[in-house]
């Protein structure tokens, strides 16, 4: 199939049109360079556009002969969405809503989007699934829940199949170090972490030790970006079968402190992880972890990479690849 990856230059959105590649599709990335690298785009031609561009959009997956596309372009940084939401719903929200209909024009009707666990809000059960209840706490949250519900919408009139991958927290780096994760500015907290030990920006900040978790430090479900880049796959190939539209969590059901986090990349580096605690950001829930059955059992989908060593061995190379 051509698939037009938007985002593709990012850090997943690259990992995923490699796992495109590897899988027998070709993927054709979309992306306006403002976050992603132009050098990270290494399987499948690159076209530099912007989504809010419905008419041209809808000329390039024409000029392409796109069946499918996979959605990953978007902002996503919690805090900032809190102090400049605007940003969020014009970049998550309206950017999408464009591309929609740029889809309509050209006759496609198929899509992955790149959903986020953050649409669940503070989890009410230890184990979140598909079906609970959505209360997103911050901007990037309901930008994403928003289209959420405009695809289901749309999907309603039959002019539309869609995936929402519900991201947990993508991690790691492709095991072969062809890509890996380039932020700026880096906030995520593995890739900090490492960076924090090769000196490349100052001391991490562990956003409180006050938390009623076991070790006072926030709980996440880290998943490998490679495994992620396999649950596109999947789910594209889900929606070619007339799979039905519907969300599926990502992640591996394991919930990790930050504390056991650094531990693992301390060793992976052997060195330590230079740290200070600073208080509780805005828009941050305590726990979020994934019950992730229905992408198993319904995709075929089963994470490989994803253990805590490998997740932080394979980030602290690709830092030090590209210090």
């Amino acid at each position: 199939m051509k698939i037009l990856v938007t985002g593709g230059a990012g850090f997943i959105g690259s990992h995923v049109a490699k796992a495109l590649k590897e899988a027998g599709h070709d993927p054709v990335v979309l992306d306006n360079l403002s976050a992603g690298k132009q050098e990270a785009v290494k399987w499948g031609s690159l076209v530099q556009a912007e989504l809010a561009d419905t008419a041209n959009v809808a000329q390039i997956l024409k000029d392409n002969a796109i069946e499918a596309v996979i959605h990953l372009a978007g902002s996503i940084e919690v805090g900032e969405s809190v102090t400049n939401p605007l940003k969020y719903y014009r970049n998550n929200s309206a950017a999408t809503i464009s591309l929609l209909e740029a889809m309509q024009m050209a006759e496609v009707e198929k899509i992955v989007f790149s959903s986020t666990a953050a649409v669940y809000g503070n989890p009410q059960t230890e184990s979140i699934a598909e079906d609970h209840p959505k209360n997103p706490v911050n901007p990037y949250g309901r930008s994403k829940w928003m289209i959420e519900q405009i695809l289901q919408d749309i999907a309603a009139t039959g002019k539309l199949q869609y995936v929402a991958l519900r991201y947990f927290n993508a991690a790691g780096s492709d095991p072969e170090e062809e890509v890996g994760e380039n932020h700026n500015p880096e906030s995520h907290l593995i890739p900090r972490a490492c960076m924090a030990i090769l000196g490349k920006v100052p001391a991490l900040t562990v956003f409180g030790n006050d938390w009623p978790t076991p070790d006072g430090t926030p709980i996440r479900d880290y998943i490998h970006v490679s495994d992620l880049a396999t649950a596109h796959v999947k789910a594209v190939e889900y929606l070619v079968k007339n799979g039905k539209s519907r969300a599926f969590n990502v992640g591996t059901g394991n919930g990790l402190s930050v504390h056991a986090v650094l531990d693992a990349i301390e060793k992976a580096a052997a060195k330590p992880v230079p740290y200070s605690v600073g208080p509780r950001r805005d828009g941050d829930p305590k726990i979020l972890v994934a019950d992730a059955t229905a992408a198993k059992e319904i995709l075929g989908w089963q994470p490989v990479h994803s253990s805590l060593e490998e997740i932080c061995t394979t980030a602290w190379k690709w830092q030090v690849k590209k210090a």
